[in-house]
């Protein structure tokens, strides 16, 4: 199995992720070229954008918000002119949104977290669409979150995106299969880094409790009492994106430790 991973995915394959320049994104980039891929991202910071090229010279990179149409018409339009065709979409571009009580969430908070969360997955897969029925099929996954499966107090606006990713991702699979283009989500868990460490100062905050206790809750929401690491997720995606994935399409697949809950747990 693993080299039939290693052996269907590499050279003449193009990648697109969106958000590629930091964090999940940029472990799911530079994995795809590590496999011999050339990969395209987008991100919204010049800053992180540089850094990311510097670092990884055979990448390519648009300036790029996936919430506004002239930018992922700017971002394709790229695409196509660098590499002329598009084998796999990593929609992995997405924000945490506001932690608070419904009756506390600015609307203009709610608004931003679809844009980006939802409508802006959208927005790349229909530009996609047709560049990987032109290349004969291809692979477009989506990033969605264990909250998807179970909901997430007070994370309303990002917990309803993540449950609409999976309709979405499971329409797209009907719709898309007949032209051999599959289309799965990964649902990671807690993911180790610099916006779960975000969510979870916000989090104390609103509870009145430490950050390491809310850190300890969170590993225990899972089976394996863990958090994710980025690796965990781009090894999913290098998966899906596979020779070895080619049957898979229409998944919603944990990579999370398996999550029991996503409620508070008392001692």
């Amino acid at each position: 199995m693993a080299d039939k991973v290693m052996n269907s995915i590499g050279a003449g394959q193009v990648v697109l992720v969106t958000a590629g320049a930091g964090g999940i994104g940029r472990v799911m980039a530079e994995t795809f070229l590590a496999h011999g891929c050339g990969v395209h991202i987008c991100d919204i910071d010049p800053a992180v954008i540089d850094d990311f090229l510097q670092a990884n010279p055979g990448a390519t990179a648009t300036l790029a918000d996936v919430s506004d149409l002239p930018s992922v018409d700017k971002l394709f339009d790229d695409v196509r002119e660098r590499y002329g065709r598009l084998d796999v979409l990593v929609n992995n571009a997405g924000i945490a949104g506001p932690t608070a009580p419904v009756e506390e969430i600015e609307p203009e908070d709610w608004d931003r977290t679809v844009a980006v969360d939802l409508s802006g997955q959208f927005y790349c897969t229909r530009k996609a669409t047709p560049m990987l029925k032109e290349a004969g099929g291809g692979s477009i996954i989506n990033l969605a979150s264990s909250a998807a499966f179970h909901g997430c107090p007070n994370r309303l606006p990002y917990t309803v995106c993540k449950w609409a990713m999976i309709g979405f991702t499971k329409t797209l699979a009907m719709e898309l299969g007949p032209y051999n283009i599959r289309v799965n989500a990964i649902c990671p868990g807690s993911v180790s880094g610099r916006r779960i460490e975000g969510v979870i100062e916000r989090d104390a905050a609103q509870q009145g409790i430490t950050r390491e206790e809310v850190r300890r809750r969170y590993a225990r929401h899972t089976s394996l009492r863990c958090f994710v690491d980025p690796e965990d997720v781009a090894a999913m995606a290098l998966f899906l994106a596979s020779a070895a994935g080619a049957k898979i399409s229409g998944q919603a697949i944990g990579v999370d430790g398996h999550t029991e809950s996503l409620t508070n747990f008392t001692d």
